[in-house]
């Protein structure tokens, strides 16, 4: 079981003939989800029906408690240094590995290189930088583009927290972050706000990237996870992306990293079987084949590859810094409660319907009550339709 996405399904799909050949006795076959399923959906649910599933690396909490995936330390231990930056130990929970990195991804910026052309800008290294680019963008009646639906709110205060040096905490045990820092980040979003049109508080990165590719309207955006296929010639204006704009410096730190990893059932009648796959699709030679079918590998030979670089217009040259930099969610058990409420909370500030300091002390409530797995309640979540970064 995958999401929805060509970045995600085409290359699981294509690269089966390669798997068959080398395993003909097996065989795979995959399904995939609405993206609204991605981000929030029960592992625990999928690997009752599921022996290989794609996920993301905040269920390892979960998944270490309860055991419902199969330890992969077998195929991946010592072989962080095989994927880019973090995307193996985004996967390592208390010593052990629960799923193989088969996809890599953090916010990086991204820009229309045609409209930066028609205005005459530089790419920003540094936030101040993103809101000068704002007012030169606003005099041409062009706009700056940000995805803050949701979790994407929450995912891009984040960064902005760990780009300034002061990260969010990664135990409940410890407060939820520092209160200056907080309000410093929060500026910062509520200022590139005034560039953007109102309706980005309803985006998520993939509409993100095909409202820039779509409208000759949005000319940049400082922070989304990075779908590397909307540089692809096919599309109607192709994106480029570079990397993250420090909020207190040019250096391109604190990213919250994304990507996907591949994950085995414990309940799985054929684990040998699911074991091989993994190891096929986390190896070189499959993803190598990932990238020539719009797949965004977490090998770090396929980054440093230039001819799959060019394919997707640079993109892996330009953001590598940023990935290599970038910062890992908490991912205790009952997280995925905390991040569902905060990215809710966060976005309700930015529409204005929380003062900054009602923000910052809900979100301390939800983060220690999300170690009891306790949901609270609050503002009516606004569209949780898509989760998918």
């Amino acid at each position: 079981m995958t999401w929805q996405h060509r970045r995600a399904i085409d290359p699981l799909i294509e690269t089966l003939p390669g798997f068959r050949a080398q395993h003909p006795g097996i065989d795979v076959e995959w399904m995939s989800r609405p993206l609204a399923g991605f981000e929030f959906q029960s592992v625990e649910e999928l690997s009752r029906s599921y022996d290989l599933i794609i996920l993301d690396h905040p269920f390892i909490g979960d998944v270490a408690q309860k055991g419902y995936l199969l330890c992969l330390d077998s195929l991946l231990a010592g072989r962080d240094a095989d994927y880019i930056g973090p995307s193996l130990s985004s996967y390592r929970y208390e010593g052990a590995i629960y799923a193989a990195p088969v996809d890599a991804a953090c916010q990086v910026a991204a820009f229309r290189p045609d409209l930066m052309v028609q205005i005459g800008a530089e790419i920003p290294k540094t936030w101040t930088e993103v809101l000068s680019l704002g007012d030169a963008v606003a005099r041409k009646g062009l706009k700056l583009a940000i995805a803050l639906g949701g979790v994407h709110s929450l995912m891009t205060f984040f960064t902005l927290m760990a780009g300034l040096g002061r990260p969010c905490a990664q135990s409940p045990e410890e407060p939820f972050c520092d209160r200056a820092a907080a309000h410093e980040a929060l500026a910062l979003l509520r200022g590139l706000l005034q560039f953007c049109r109102p309706d980005t508080l309803d985006w998520n990165s993939i509409r993100l990237h095909e409202v820039m590719v779509a409208e000759d309207l949005f000319v940049y955006c400082p922070a989304v996870y990075c779908y590397a296929t909307y540089a692809e010639p096919d599309q109607r204006r192709p994106l480029r992306f570079a990397d993250l704009p420090g909020p207190a410096s040019q250096s391109p730190t604190g990213s919250t990293i994304g990507g996907t990893g591949l994950a085995i059932s414990a309940s799985s009648n054929s684990p040998e079987a699911a074991l091989a796959y993994a190891a096929f699709a986390a190896g070189v030679k499959a993803q190598r084949e990932f990238a020539r079918h719009h797949g965004q590998p977490a090998r770090i030979e396929i980054w440093q590859d230039a001819e799959i670089d060019h394919t997707f217009g640079g993109c892996f040259a330009a953001t590598h810094a940023t990935l290599e930099g970038s910062w890992t969610r908490p991912r205790y058990p009952g997280y995925l409660g905390f991040q569902e409420r905060g990215g809710v909370l966060v976005e309700h500030h930015l529409r204005g319907e929380l003062s900054e300091g009602q923000l910052l002390t809900k979100l301390q409530q939800a983060f220690v009550l999300s170690a009891a797995g306790i949901r609270n309640s609050g503002p009516k979540d606004a569209s949780l339709e898509d989760h998918r970064y």
